[in-house]
């Protein structure tokens, strides 16, 4: 019986959320994580062996889509992680006509919020996101195939999860947990939409984002936790994984981010005149290049 004036659960604007459970926490949860993650693995043949109509940059186009949604409608942030991984394990196993991709990536969605979710999505609101191109009955239906192709089988661990039991062990400040915690998010994001990652499991992708997210906030400095050389073998350690294939997953990492920046930046760039790209044309590239 709840003794009067005890919080059982805590959320924003009511909603009921359990409260963190230090149990969860310990190394016999991360082992098993480690035992089972590769069971929910993707097939790394699924183009062009499995899909033909459909391309890499399609399902990372579908990806950012399902991002959009998920922040537009304030979801909790395993739900994202978890459908890709519905959509890449079908896209592995089912060919698929790329008009019926979208409706694939609506029942992910649906169905990852269900597991995640205390007030999932509704059917209308997915519909309405696809500007009602899928109807309500398409979009259960596609669930149902989405879960017998899985076998029923969706509580898939995902990168969040490996995250919250490797960063504990930092030692790091609360504020400081908090910063790198969100720049981690933020990497998992970005490999969670470029397909190449798709050939990491988890616990790599977790690892590597948080030591990504470590080094670019330079806080390896000695007497705060580790150099960033011994923090990446210490994580290694941590999933038994090669330190080698950590950090070439790290500097991936890196990678996406910075061509994520520069995409962004050149987007936001004015478009030049014609008379300006002829100029420019004329202009030797060594001269371009030099910065006064």
């Amino acid at each position: 019986m709840e003794a009067e004036g005890t919080v059982l659960c805590t959320g924003p604007e009511g909603v009921c959320q359990a409260l963190p459970d230090p149990c969860l926490l310990q190394e016999r949860v991360l082992t098993k994580l480690l035992e089972t993650e590769e069971k929910y693995l993707p097939d790394r043949r699924t183009f062009p062996s499995i899909q033909r109509e459909i391309q890499p940059h399609m399902r990372s186009r579908l990806a950012g889509w399902m991002l959009e949604v998920c922040e537009e409608e304030d979801c909790e942030k395993e739900v994202f992680p978890l459908a890709v991984n519905y959509l890449d394990r079908f896209l592995s196993a089912v060919p698929l006509e790329k008009s019926r991709l979208q409706l694939l990536g609506s029942a992910c969605l649906f169905l990852a919020s269900k597991l995640r979710e205390t007030l999932p999505l509704s059917v209308e609101t997915v519909c309405a996101y696809t500007a009602h191109s899928s109807r309500p009955e398409e979009l259960r239906a596609m669930e149902l195939l989405l879960l017998n192709k899985l076998q029923w089988d969706i509580a898939a661990p995902t990168a969040l999860e490996f995250v919250e039991r490797l960063i504990g062990a930092m030692s790091l400040t609360r504020v400081k947990e908090q910063v790198v915690r969100k720049h981690t998010e933020t990497f998992i994001v970005l490999c969670t939409i470029d397909y190449k990652f798709v050939s990491y499991p988890p616990s790599v992708i977790g690892a590597a984002s948080l030591a990504a997210a470590v080094t670019g906030l330079h806080l390896g400095q000695p007497g705060l936790y580790l150099t960033h050389w011994e923090l990446t073998d210490c994580l290694a350690r941590s999933i038994r994984c090669d330190p080698e294939c950590l950090r070439a997953c790290q500097q991936q990492v890196e990678i996406a981010l910075q061509t994520r920046i520069n995409q962004a930046q050149r987007d936001t760039l004015p478009q030049p005149t014609k008379s300006e790209e002829l100029e420019r044309s004329r202009t030797p590239t060594d001269i371009q290049d030099v910065r006064l």
